[in-house]
């Protein structure tokens, strides 16, 4: 009866969390935001204070680095990837007319296909609206937030917020960690705290090692597609980049939008060969040296269990639910792994 009760409390409180997590992700992604910075940051201060440095010290060193990390992140990074992809919206009816005048023909007499198949003309057309819509739609939002006074205080509050936030966390980090588990039940405190450490490896794991091979895979391939020449490399080089927290995913799309590009480009079959040479490099440097060093083989998130935990989060809780997916794939891989082994050492698998 105990028992039944105890189950039936705790799906009671998983359903009233989910639902409040649900309601209140809009005023909660800045807490999730700054919470994620700071556990990414608390390794790092634990180890400026096993230097002998102080905990305010080291907290005001490593937040400070963070901030300017965020800071160049806006100032810099996403103005020049906006700006590369505006560029791109205004070139790409140019590049549909090279291939309605080069390539189509070629196939023609090549391969025996019918251009007719290949309604260019009309992608080129809801390209160029699709083009107007955007500039549109950020002039309505430039304006919504010049008139709206709501919505500019709330984002001057969660800029604000995020900061401040993350300091706190940053601080109090270690002292909340052990009032949590004072408050957990002795019967199962040292359950739940191998359970949590494990967790704690899988996502340092993955979010402190996948986001800084993320980082590196991102600034070599911007910088490898800008030496060969290449239009909208930054663009290209960050979305490679930032969808290579799937294995393999970031090196096939970012071969194609680079093989793409550099055909329209330099109008050359040749012009591939660069392209497979900077992709290649890049990612040889991330197999060999980045990923065992940096991830390791503690992770145990399949590429598809990624994949699906975010595009589920998404859709479940918009970016809040991104956020907060991986996190939350890693925990429950650690309870599937845990009740794995409690299977297999029960009388039900050796009955």
């Amino acid at each position: 009866m105990e028992r039944a009760f105890r189950i039936r409390f705790w799906l009671i409180f998983a359903a009233i969390l989910i639902g409040l997590l649900y309601l209140l992700a809009p005023v909660l992604t800045p807490f999730l935001i700054a919470a994620l910075l700071a556990y990414l940051g608390d390794p790092l201060i634990d180890r400026l204070e096993a230097r002998k440095l102080s905990r305010s010290w080291a907290v005001t060193l490593v937040f400070g680095a963070i901030i300017l990390g965020l800071l160049l992140l806006l100032l810099l990074l996403i103005p020049l990837s906006a700006h590369q992809f505006k560029g791109l919206m205004h070139k790409l009816p140019s590049y549909l007319d090279w291939l309605q005048t080069s390539i189509l023909p070629w196939l023609s007499n090549t391969l025996g296909i019918d251009p007719a198949l290949f309604e260019l003309s009309q992608l080129r057309d809801k390209l160029l609206a699709y083009a107007r819509e955007i500039g549109d739609l950020a002039g309505d939002l430039l304006e919504s937030l010049r008139t709206s006074s709501t919505v500019v205080f709330t984002w001057i509050a969660d800029l604000v917020l995020v900061p401040v936030v993350t300091f706190y966390l940053l601080r109090d980090w270690d002292v909340l960690v052990a009032r949590v588990r004072e408050l957990l039940p002795r019967r199962v405190e040292p359950t739940v705290s191998k359970l949590a450490q494990e967790s704690d490896e899988v996502i340092g794991a993955f979010l402190r090692g996948q986001f800084i091979v993320m980082a590196a895979l991102g600034v070599m391939y911007s910088v490898g597609l800008a030496i060969i020449g290449l239009e909208f490399s930054l663009l290209i080089g960050m979305l490679a980049g930032l969808v290579s927290f799937v294995p393999y995913l970031g090196l096939i799309v970012g071969i194609l939008a680079a093989s793409i590009i550099a055909l329209l480009q330099f109008h050359s079959f040749l012009s591939l060969i660069p392209v497979l040479i900077v992709f290649g490099v890049g990612q040889f440097i991330s197999d060999f040296f980045l990923t065992p060093k940096l991830v390791g083989d503690r992770i145990g998130l399949h590429p598809v269990a990624v994949l699906f935990a975010v595009l589920t989060g998404g859709h479940l809780f918009g970016f809040f639910g991104i956020l907060l997916a991986l996190p939350v794939a890693a925990v429950v891989v650690v309870l599937l792994r845990h009740a794995q082994d409690e299977y297999l050492k029960s009388g039900l698998y050796h009955g």
